[in-house]
């Protein structure tokens, strides 16, 4: 396999840094010094900020330093052209060898283009969706699982060893109102009268199969007992039908978390099932072990919280109670552990939930939560740093809501889901690709207005369809070419090192160079892109590259001479396939990664 982390960004970002070597001392940082893409194409193909960000550890002005390092890079065989900018910026212009060498590298890394080892096999933890198992997944839902796994992706390619998870909210008040909910759907089954579905339980028919299951496996012994001996009942036979709804709605995104935490399993004291048993074993309360832990290392007090300045405090009571020391933290406020009935809050069991991914191993964790939770965050990430000694990480990825609509209209609500639109039933109205390339086409912390009619539409303005027909356009390319092109392979491998060997140096048309530029560009965007956990910037650079690619098929069109196959010159047909298949590759591979099939026609 290539070196796959010698794209031209990262040769070129080496012989600057060669370059700056012996213009500043010794030990400089040199990771300061970054190699990019010029904002404006005129002045030429990469910029460079290192006399920007050396001149003061070199003692010059930052212009008499560019002036320095550009004599030095003129020297360079790679590079024709050195120019500087205002203070000191320094662009530069590549040989035209150069961009066609990294084509041909681009074809033989084949999908593992783009990949690199920045992560280190770094363990990372990236807990996503966390929905409350109390119904199917509704469209919001959808997104941030989508955000989540999209992410993974990302991140496993740019060489992290990644763990998908998700976290099963199976304890407090709203898995007893499920429970409830559950309760009145089986003496439904049995025939009872139960009228309207009273207010504070779930009204969603989903909850229907539920009954009709307990019923027949009960019949009437349910109701011959208190709340108190029921409820357990059919609050586990509850949670375990709509967890196996989410897992079915998770697979109809082709999401596949490999970790299920239960959170009561650390109220309860269940064993950590992540850690070796010996025979003598007892199970144990993860919270109030995690309190104990950090009441000893004195980040835990008994106290009284002021009341509230300006906007109200949601755990604020005025009484005697157990506080995590959360300011020591970055937080704006300590943190109540537990409530006045004695039993724990959220943030007792979110604190043992993460202690638990630190004790795993992982001290570089991701949390992708919804739009609700804003306000969450300073807290557990002041959680994070208390329970890992401030040596685990926390980044949490807020994913805003989604409108759906259709012609621009708000979609009104299924009977089945009660109050909420499931996400299955857009899964199953559009398709995946749609729903997964669209939840990922906007930053995630922006409100996404998702449209059941334009999603599917056929032209420019839908970007998934605009993506996927990229790829379609370059297989329908080959399998037009092979009149012209008899030896070319149907099998992709095979293509890949026929193509290889093209004459790429005979691609000199800008438009053809302007799109090796872009296919070069993929390998530092999916650094970027997994360095600041947003695949968004994915999706948008494969409908750059796309628009370019169909941008060049028209030009075909119109000036003949640009067609990818020109029919009376195999040659020159066979070095605009190793484009065509350079196009490709790259779009398979962010499709990929977007969880986003790579279709090879278009139906």
């Amino acid at each position: 396999m290539p070196d796959l982390s010698k794209n031209i960004f990262a040769t070129v970002l080496d012989r600057v840094r060669e370059a700056c070597a012996g213009l500043v001392p010794a030990g400089s940082d040199l990771s300061r010094v970054v190699v990019e893409p010029p904002r404006d194409a005129a002045h030429g193909d990469m910029a460079t900020n290192a006399a920007m960000v050396l001149a003061k550890e070199a003692g010059r002005k930052p212009r008499e330093l560019a002036e320095a390092i550009a004599a030095k890079l003129a020297a360079d065989p790679l590079i024709t052209k050195v120019d500087i900018a205002g203070p000191g910026f320094i662009n530069l212009s590549l040989k035209v060898g150069g961009w066609h060498e990294e084509l041909r590298a681009a074809i033989a890394a084949g999908e593992h283009y783009g990949a690199s080892g920045i992560g280190k096999a770094e363990k990372v933890n990236v807990e996503y969706v966390s929905a409350n198992p109390t119904g199917p997944l509704h469209v919001g839902h959808g997104r941030g699982a989508v955000f989540g796994d999209a992410l993974c992706n990302l991140l496993a390619f740019a060489g992290y060893a990644v763990t998908r998870e998700y976290y099963v909210n199976d304890a407090g008040a709203q898995v007893d109102v499920l429970a409830r909910s559950a309760f009145l759907r089986y003496r439904e089954a049995l025939g009872d009268a139960i009228g309207e579905i009273p207010d504070g339980l779930y009204p969603g028919d989903y909850l229907k199969e539920c009954g009709e299951e307990l019923a027949k496996d009960y019949d009437q012994e349910l109701k011959q007992m208190p709340e108190s001996e029921w409820l357990p009942i059919v609050r586990t036979r509850a949670i375990d039908m709509m967890l196996a709804e989410i897992r079915n709605d998770l697979m109809g995104l082709n999401v596949v978390p490999e970790v299920f935490f239960s959170e009561r399993s650390l109220i309860e004291g269940e064993f950590d099932p992540f850690a070796p048993q010996k025979a003598d074993d007892k199970p144990k309360d993860q919270v109030a072990e995690t309190i104990k832990a950090l009441r000893q290392q004195g980040h835990i007090y008994e106290g009284r919280l002021p009341p509230p300045k300006g906007a109200p405090v949601e755990d604020w009571e005025d009484r005697e109670q157990t506080l995590f020391r959360a300011t020591e933290f970055g937080d704006d406020i300590d943190r109540p552990l537990m409530k006045s009935d004695g039993s724990y809050t959220y943030f007792a069991s979110d604190i043992a939930y993460h202690k638990s991914k630190v004790d795993r191993g992982f001290l570089n964790l991701i949390d992708v939560w919804g739009a609700d939770h804003g306000g969450y965050v300073k807290r557990m990430q002041a959680a994070v740093a208390a329970v890992s000694g401030g040596k685990a990480t926390l980044d949490v990825k807020i994913v805003q809501l989604v409108k759906l609509l259709r012609g621009g209209e708000p979609v009104k609500m299924s009977k089945r889901a009660g109050d909420y639109i499931m996400m299955r039933d857009v899964v199953k109205e559009v398709g995946r690709d749609a729903v997964r390339f669209m939840m990922l086409y906007r930053k995630n912390d922006a409100p996404l207005d998702f449209d059941l009619e334009k999603v599917i539409e056929q032209s420019r303005d839908n970007p998934v369809f605009y993506v996927q027909y990229g790829h379609a356009r370059a297989e329908s390319v080959f399998r037009n070419a092979r009149e012209t092109v008899p030896a070319l392979p149907l099998n992709s491998a095979e293509r890949r090192a026929f193509l290889g060997k093209a004459p790429i140096d005979a691609l000199d048309d800008a438009g053809e160079l302007s799109l090796i530029r872009r296919i070069a560009q993929y390998p530092r965007l999916v650094e970027a892109a997994a360095l600041a956990h947003e695949p968004h910037r994915v999706a948008f650079y494969l409908y750059e590259l796309a628009s370019e690619f169909h941008a060049q098929w028209t030009r075909g069109n119109d000036l003949p001479h640009l067609r990818f196959i020109i029919q009376n010159n195999p040659e020159l047909t066979v070095a605009r396939l190793a484009l065509v298949q350079g196009v490709a590759g790259v779009l398979a591979s962010g499709l990929a990664l977007l969880g986003v099939t790579a279709p090879e026609e278009m139906r």
